[in-house]
């Protein structure tokens, strides 16, 4: 070896004595944990006198004429509750005069950590009253003849159980709110007053909501979901109403002159039936889908019945689909109005604006909203 291969010869004994020091502190880390530390139990920082956190609780709102046996229902709840750890719910029942609002407030007053709803879209519908704009979680708990909010999410519709377990342990998903101005008729039909609401899946006004006025309870709760069928062969002949109707933000609004049998305006797409009425909705985009239907025979309906169920969504003269933040219908004399499938009365005027990511809805965890346009 020359005298000028000696230094190469350290250089490369240097280094190799480096790299093997490197190795050697790589595999001591990953053998004692994280920097070569090992993580205490977190029991390790709480002293030994320490009172242990309380449990999570639960309120329960509860319509109590959707069940038969509302005792059994309680105590199947708050077993699932002790299951999970969770302490025993409190249970607020609905009446005629405060369909679950006023409930829902005081269980958000009481500290809980979810307020679940049980009943029908109404009963959830005032739920979200309540909760849109707090902190405080809904679960949704299977119940009533339509389960709208749970169809649009993806959540169970036949197992409280497993509702209640995502309720408990899911996740927190934030979602959109519509919320409702209506100018209503009262009872005498002389007098109109502001009226306001949140809906969760859609408001309309016309056809649609005679439909729902027309369906009796008693029939919803023997049929389910038909009971709107026939409602709606009784409502399929009548006459349109002149409307204009303004799409938008004030002020930069599209203002639309048609004559309508129905305009639906919605937070998400699918109703009964596995119906989907707006493809295009999506319950957390920061807008509504309005839609407006105009057929004026029978065999136009047969159209826009077979347009709607193709999921088309361009504008002809019996469909018109359209989404923005806000939209206004002024009709040229009151029409019923619906929300949520509720009846709510007539009116002159609806306005409906998005409350962007207003409410937490429980979800499975690893579980997305579904995109009924990608289900398309």
């Amino acid at each position: 070896m020359s005298r000028t291969d000696w230094p190469l010869l350290l250089v490369a004994v240097a280094l190799l004595l480096a790299l093997g020091v490197v190795a050697g502190l790589l595999r001591s880390r990953a053998a004692s944990g994280s920097g070569g530390r090992h993580r205490p139990h977190r029991d390790t920082f709480r002293p030994e006198d320490a009172v242990p956190p309380p449990p999570k609780r639960a309120a329960m709102v509860v319509n109590p004429t959707k069940f038969t046996d509302v005792a059994d229902l309680e105590a199947r709840l708050t077993a699932a509750c002790l299951t999970h750890g969770w302490a025993e719910p409190t249970f607020h029942h609905t009446t005629v005069e405060d369909p679950g609002t006023g409930q829902a407030r005081a269980a958000v007053a009481d500290g809980v950590d979810v307020v679940c709803a049980l009943g029908g879209d109404g009963t959830v519908r005032s739920v979200a009253q309540a909760l849109a704009g707090t902190q405080t979680a809904m679960g949704l708990l299977p119940s009533g003849t339509g389960n709208l909010l749970a169809r649009n999410v993806g959540l169970p519709l036949t197992s409280l159980e497993d509702a209640v377990a995502i309720a408990l342990t899911g996740r927190n998903e934030r979602v959109d709110v519509g919320r409702l101005v209506v100018d209503a008729v009262t009872d005498d039909g002389d007098h109109h007053k502001a009226r306001e609401y949140v809906f969760l899946v859609m408001a309309g006004m016309g056809m649609d909501a005679a439909i729902m006025g027309d369906s009796p309870d008693e029939l919803k709760a023997r049929v389910g979901w038909p009971a709107y069928f026939v409602a709606g062969l009784r409502n399929l002949r009548g006459d349109r109403f002149r409307a204009v109707v303004s799409i938008g933000d004030e002020g930069h609004e599209e203002v639309v002159e048609t004559r309508a049998r129905t305009v639906v305006v919605g937070n998400c797409g699918r109703i009964m039936g596995g119906i989907t009425l707006m493809p295009e909705a999506r319950i957390d985009d920061g807008l509504l889908d309005g839609l407006i239907l105009s057929p004026a025979t029978i065999a136009g309906w047969v159209a826009v019945t077979g347009r709607l169920l193709r999921q088309k969504t361009t504008r002809n003269d019996r469909v018109l689909h359209r989404a923005a933040t806000r939209f206004v219908v002024r009709p040229d004399r009151p029409q019923q109005v619906q929300l949520d499938g509720d009846h709510i009365g007539s009116a002159r005027s609806l306005t409906a604006e998005v409350w962007p990511r207003a409410l937490i809805v429980r979800m499975p965890v690893g579980q997305r909203l579904p995109d009924l346009a990608d289900e398309s």
